[in-house]
Formats: structure tokens, sequence, C-alpha cells
């Protein structure tokens, strides 16, 4: 079902807005993602996260995500880092882990595109920052906010 999402935020250009900022756009694909980790494993996390960096090289408006290892290799972590972080806090309070997989998800998307992009030359670090600020915040704070409550109820509804 995340999958199909993904195919769907992806295909559709949803997962992707558009903003005039030197990023380009900001991103929800990587919700899915998250989401998949947490509820299914790192394996779906990894085929979740193949899907989002498939659709973000082949949708590529930017020459930073022309770059197949900009635009897939970091996808490939988000839902392993999600799970693993969820996993790691499940035990103390589960809306917790949710809100903390969801802000890490989104700094190894955020971190990885932007640490790749710096590395290989695209974009200076100062610049990697700025992008990081102004982007990356607010993703994280959607991201702990979605995944905080659709998380919830995927849990609920797989319980059942």
């Amino acid at each position: 079902m995340l999958g199909a999402i993904s195919i769907i935020l992806g295909g559709t250009g949803l997962g992707l807005i558009p903003v005039p900022t030197p990023a380009g756009h900001v991103t929800i694909l990587h919700l899915p993602v998250i989401l998949g980790g947490i509820l299914e494993g790192p394996v779906v996390g990894i085929m979740i996260g193949l899907i989002f960096g498939i659709f973000s090289f082949i949708r590529a408006t930017n020459p930073i995500f022309a770059d197949p290892i900009i635009a897939v290799l970091p996808r490939l972590l988000i839902g392993v880092a999600a799970y693993y972080s969820y996993r790691s806090f499940f035990r103390f309070n589960q809306n917790l882990a949710l809100i903390i997989a969801g802000v890490v998800g989104t700094a190894v998307n955020t971190v990885g595109v932007l640490g790749l992009a710096v590395f290989q030359g695209y974009i200076p670090f100062s610049a990697a920052v700025t992008v990081a600020v102004v982007h990356g915040i607010p993703e994280a704070i959607v991201a702990a906010v979605f995944v905080g409550i659709l998380g919830r109820i995927l849990m609920n509804y797989q319980n059942k």
C-alpha cells in the first residue's frame, strides 16, 4: 500500500512540491518510506525508498537529482534509519518513537542528499546548510506530525 502511495505521489508529481528556492522543491515522498520502514521493517523501507529515489531521478529538474547516486542512495536508507530509531525508542513511548522516527528518517534524507551534493561538488557547504534549514526543518516537522498520526492509525489497523 505504501509503495503504491509512493508511486502515486511520484508519478503525479504531488510528492515533489515546486518552490522558488535553491533546492527547487520540497518533498513528502519520504513519508511512505518512513512509515514502511517502521511498520514492515528495513527491507520494505529500502524498497519504498527505491521507488522514491527512482521518481526523484526520473523527475529531476535540478542537476543534483539527475545524479543517480544523490537521487537514489540516501533514499534507500530512510526506512532503515526510521525502523531502527523507532525500535530504539518504542519501549519508552510508542508515540514519541513514531515522532523520532519521522524526524530521523527526514534527517537521513536531507543530510544524505545535501552531503552527497557537497561531496560531488554540486553545491558549496554553505548552500547545503541553507537548504537544510529552509527545507529540512519544515520537512522534519511535517514528518513528525504525519508519522505520529498515521503511524498510530496504521498500527491500529494492522492489529485488527
